[in-house]
């Protein structure tokens, strides 16, 4: 790269920081006042960063080759989008009653929308009325004080499939969503994103198991988008569904795509070198990479180190760990 070139790269990575910057200290609106700090705090580096910081974002950001300038713009583009806190809208704009053997009940049909977002980023999740009830027992159980002043829909003794009683529970379960969501720490909860992912990750993984990997892969590419926004502080939650992605990928001759979602997986462990996915992650990168002739040097450097590091323990491969998952 000349001089000219570098000097304007470094002009417009400049001007991305200052950005995001003016972003994080601009006074806030008072609906952000209301949001809690951590929410929509966001981290820069530098906010004038010299040559050196400019190359070591390249290495971060691709291990395997330079970046361009166009990649460093994208880069800080999605570094700003981190510092906006990710909204979520539920709707419940269905109903259908199922009828099993002996027993009969209701789903709701439950879409979840992120604020601003256009259909194609939308999830859609069906729960019955006994969901909804366990989803609030455990609630009250870890939150008693912020549950509170939460009302939950009572069951009736009959004209629990009156058209009335439906709709009525309609408004309110969507009700009942959105402020379980407006609060912090229930937002944040195990059980509340287990009431939102885990029936299809459990149908995702049982199809893994049973080497129904199409099926697998497509309940897990639906749910990946909505674990990824409710797991937002946590980027390392969804590190096991991005691997049985690969798995999926991997299984189905897809070595590409398995490298690509590696790659996000190894993304949101860099801080997290102890995970239990790690090894056996960098490990099937190393085998993906040299089959799909990319420099896997960095990755095997990055793998001979932890072994330094630690004791001898047995490591399970990637596709063992994937199918213990959600084993009951």
């Amino acid at each position: 790269m000349d001089q000219d070139t570098y000097c304007t790269a470094e002009r417009e990575l400049l001007e991305a920081v200052s950005r995001i910057t003016t972003f994080s200290t601009t006074n806030p609106s008072d609906e952000e006042q209301n949001q809690p700090k951590a929410e929509i705090s966001c981290q820069v580096r530098k906010e004038n960063p010299g040559k050196d910081d400019l190359q070591d974002s390249s290495a971060s950001l691709s291990p395997n080759s330079s970046m361009t300038t166009k990649e460093l713009q994208e880069y800080w583009r999605n570094e700003k989008r981190q510092c906006r806190q990710v909204k979520l809208l539920f709707e419940i704009p269905s109903t259908r009653i199922v009828e099993h053997h002996l027993s009969k009940y209701v789903m709701y049909k439950i879409i979840i929308l992120q604020t601003g977002s256009f259909d194609s980023n939308k999830s859609v999740v069906e729960r019955r009325y006994s969901d909804f009830e366990k989803l609030h027992r455990n609630l009250l159980e870890e939150f008693s004080e912020e549950m509170e002043d939460v009302t939950f829909p009572r069951k009736t003794l009959t004209g629990n499939f009156t058209e009335e009683i439906i709709n009525e529970r309609k408004l309110a379960f969507k009700d009942y969503l959105r402020l379980l969501y407006s609060m912090k720490y229930i937002r944040r909860s195990k059980k509340f994103i287990d009431f939102l992912t885990r029936p299809e990750l459990q149908e995702a993984y049982g199809c893994l198991r049973g080497g129904q990997y199409t099926k697998a892969l497509e309940i897990f590419l639906e749910v990946i988008g909505l674990q990824e926004r409710l797991t937002r502080g946590s980027p390392a939650s969804i590190v096991p569904t991005l691997c049985a992605i690969m798995v999926c990928h991997k299984d189905l001759e897809n070595p590409a795509s398995a490298f690509e979602y590696g790659e996000k997986a190894l993304s949101r462990l860099r801080m997290h070198s102890s995970h239990r996915y790690y090894i056996p992650l960098l490990e099937t990168m190393i085998t993906l990479a040299y089959e799909l002739g990319k420099d896997f040097l960095s990755l095997q450097e990055k793998l001979e180190e932890w072994k330094a590091k630690k004791d001898p323990i047995r490591v399970f491969t990637l596709k063992e760990l994937a199918v213990r998952e959600y084993v009951q």
